[in-house]
C-alpha cells in the first residue's frame, strides 16, 4: 500500500467515525486556539473545513476561552449543538480549557454537546473524577478520543456519553491543496522539538549522535514573545518592513502567504463565518508550518502534529515519544503503516532509524 493511499485511509476512518453526527444547520464552535502552536491550528482548520464542507454546517458563532460571550452565542445559535475544538487538552495539564468545558456543559444542557478528537490524560485522578460528573451530567454529549487508552478512559468514566474513537481533525485535510507544495528541501535535517511540559527530556539533541542538526520548535513562536505583544498594531507592518529590509523576514514565505491566505478559494469562505479574523490567522500559522517543513530532507519530531504535518506532506520523519503515552498510543492506533515514519523510544536507535530514512526515501 502506498504511502498516498495511507493517508488517504485514515481520512476515510476519520469520516468514517464522524458519521455518527447527525445533519444540523448551525453550531458553535468553541476553544479558539488563541496561541501559536501550529498544530492546534491544523486541527481548527480540518474542523471548520469538515464541518461547513462535509455537514455543510453554517459556523455561527466561534471563539476562544478569552473572548467567548454566553450572550452573544445564545443570541446567535438558540439551541443549536455547541461543538468543542479537538487536541490533546482533554485533561489536567492544560486545566483551562478543560474547565471551560465543563462550565459550558453544565449550563446548556439544553442542546447537543460534540466534543472533536481529544487524547486524554489527566495526572491527578480528583480530576478526571470531577470531569467525569461534569461530563455524565448531560444528556447528550458525544465524545471522541484519538487513541486505544483514551477509549477506554472515556469508557470506564464518561458512561453516560456516547464515545467514538477517531483521528485526529487535521487528517480532513488529505489530498486538500493547502498542503500541496512543492518541495525541494534545502537543508538537511531538522529536530522540531518542543520545550514544554510535553517534553520528553530523554531525547536531547546530543543523545541522538548526529551532525549538523538543526534544533527548533515552531517557527510561529517567534511572535509570542512579549517584545513583539506590546508593539502597537500599526507599527507592526513597519516592523515587517524592516524586517524584509534586513532579512530577518523571508520575501518569498511573506509574498506566498498573503497570496495563499486571501486568494484560496478556503479562505475566502471565512467571510462567510462569524469571527473570520480567526480563521486566518489560523490559515497564517498552518502557513508558518508548511513552510518551516518543506526546507528539509528529513525531520526529528517530539510533537503529534509535527508528525501529522510530515504525514500530510509526505516527509520522511522519525516520531519520538512525548512525556506521556499521547504521540505513542495515537502511532498505534493511526499512523503505524505510514511507510516514511520510524516511531523510536529509544535515544540511541534515532541515529539508524534516520539513516534507513535517508537510504529508502532519498531527496
Amino acid at each position: 500500500m502506498t504511502s498516498h493511499s495511507e493517508t488517504e485511509k485514515i481520512k476515510a476512518s476519520l469520516h468514517k467515525s464522524l458519521e455518527i453526527l447527525e445533519a444540523f444547520e448551525n453550531c458553535v464552535l468553541l476553544d479558539y486556539p488563541a496561541h501559536p502552536n501550529i498544530g492546534d491550528h491544523l486541527i481548527w482548520l480540518g474542523e471548520i473545513f469538515y464541518l461547513t464542507n462535509v455537514l455543510k454546517t453554517k459556523i455561527s458563532y466561534a471563539a476562544s476561552t478569552k473572548d467567548f460571550s454566553d450572550l452573544e452565542m445564545q443570541k446567535r445559535l438558540g439551541k443549536s449543538p455547541i461543538v468543542f475544538h479537538g487536541g490533546g487538552n482533554l485533561g489536567d495539564l492544560y486545566g483551562g480549557s478543560q474547565k471551560f468545558r465543563e462550565r459550558i456543559i453544565e449550563q446548556h444542557k439544553d442542546r447537543p454537546i460534540i466534543i472533536l478528537p481529544q487524547s486524554i490524560y489527566f495526572a491527578d485522578q480528583v480530576n478526571l473524577v470531577e470531569a467525569a460528573r461534569s461530563f455524565n451530567s448531560h444528556p447528550n454529549l458525544t465524545l471522541f478520543v484519538r487513541d486505544n487508552y483514551s477509549y477506554e478512559i472515556a469508557q470506564q468514566y464518561f458512561d453516560n456519553c456516547q464515545i467514538i474513537k477517531a483521528p485526529d481533525m487535521a487528517f480532513h485535510m488529505v489530498n486538500l491543496p493547502l498542503v500541496s507544495f512543492s518541495r525541494v528541501p534545502n537543508k538537511s535535517i531538522l529536530y522540531h522539538c518542543r520545550q514544554d511540559p510535553e517534553s520528553n527530556q530523554l531525547f536531547s539533541p546530543e543523545s541522538m549522535n548526529l551532525s549538523d542538526l538543526i534544533v527548533e520548535d515552531w517557527t510561529s513562536y517567534i511572535y509570542q514573545n512579549q517584545y513583539y505583544k506590546k508593539i502597537p498594531k500599526p507599527w507592526r507592518l513597519s516592523r515587517t518592513l524592516e524586517g524584509l529590509r534586513q532579512g530577518t523576514v523571508i520575501p518569498k514565505e511573506w509574498m506566498f502567504r498573503q497570496k495563499w491566505i486571501y486568494y484560496s478559494s478556503h479562505s475566502r469562505a471565512f467571510n462567510t463565518m462569524h469571527n473570520p479574523s480567526l480563521h486566518y490567522q489560523s490559515l497564517r500559522y498552518m502557513h508558518n508550518g508548511v513552510y518551516q517543513f518543506q526546507q528539509y530532507r528529513l525531520i526529528i519530531t517530539n510533537r503529534l502534529h509535527g508528525h501529522i504535518l510530515c504525514t500530510l506532506m509526505k516527509i520522511p520523519h522519525v516520531f519520538l515519544p512525548n512525556s506521556y503515552y499521547k504521540n505513542e498510543e495515537f502511532y498505534k492506533a493511526w499512523t503505524y503503516s505510514v511507510p516514511f515514519c520510524r516511531f523510536v523510544k529509544n535515544p540511541s536507535q534515532v541515529s539508524s532509524a534516520v539513516q534507513e530514512l535517508l537510504n529508502s526515501f532519498p531527496s
